[in-house]
């Protein structure tokens, strides 16, 4: 059956594309919000700390943030979506309203899920310059950010590093010596998220 499609309404959040698309209930972006940001590939150990981290936050109160573009980032939605927790989807490039995938429309439906766009009508598809900018947006509208694991001098790296100078918190699944570390980051085990209460918003 043809699916319906959904007008994107406006939301007000400021970014250098004056405003952003949302579909979904914008109430979530009140909730208490974690960002979720890996660099494209990251060691094995790390992978399975995010595999056990997205099934063992769910229950926790957290709306999980993410582009979920990097390949774990993508393996962790779905594990997101069969949980009760609140979810935005901040898409690098113009949203689309057709053709959603069937636990999108859900998600939606039940809302739980947001799906956002800071992109407005300027961009078609995904490039590298607008999926850092859309990486900086998701860590911008969150209180805390998770970066599993960041390549050293990648742009996930650079933009941890940016968020420890300018005093957010970031943790990571990696104890490997390196900048992230060094700056402050603050490496927890996977079920950190699940076991401790969720961190009011910040004003």
């Amino acid at each position: 059956m043809k699916q319906a499609k959904i007008r994107p309404q406006r939301i007000l959040i400021e970014t250098r594309a004056g405003g952003c698309d949302s579909l979904g209930d914008e109430a979530l972006l009140g909730r208490t919000k974690l960002a979720l940001i890996c660099s494209q590939k990251c060691p094995g150990d790390v992978i399975l700390k995010t595999y056990d981290f997205a099934r063992l936050v769910r229950g926790s109160g957290l709306a999980i943030v993410s582009g979920f573009h990097s390949p774990i980032e993508k393996d962790c939605l779905p594990i997101l979506l069969r949980g009760p927790d609140p979810v935005v989807i901040v898409q690098a490039h113009r949203r689309s309203t057709s053709r959603l995938p069937m636990e999108w429309q859900k998600g939606i439906e039940a809302k739980r899920l947001l799906l956002v766009s800071p992109f407005g009508g300027r961009a078609k598809r995904v490039t590298t310059e607008l999926a850092a900018e859309r990486n900086r947006f998701v860590a911008a509208i969150s209180d805390e950010v998770l970066i599993p694991f960041a390549a050293p001098g990648s742009k996930t790296e650079l933009l941890a590093l940016g968020l420890l100078a300018s005093g957010k918190p970031v943790y990571t699944f990696s104890d490997r010596p390196g900048p992230l570390l060094d700056a402050g980051a603050r490496v927890v085990t996977s079920d950190f998220f699940s076991t401790r209460d969720a961190v009011p918003p910040t004003a």
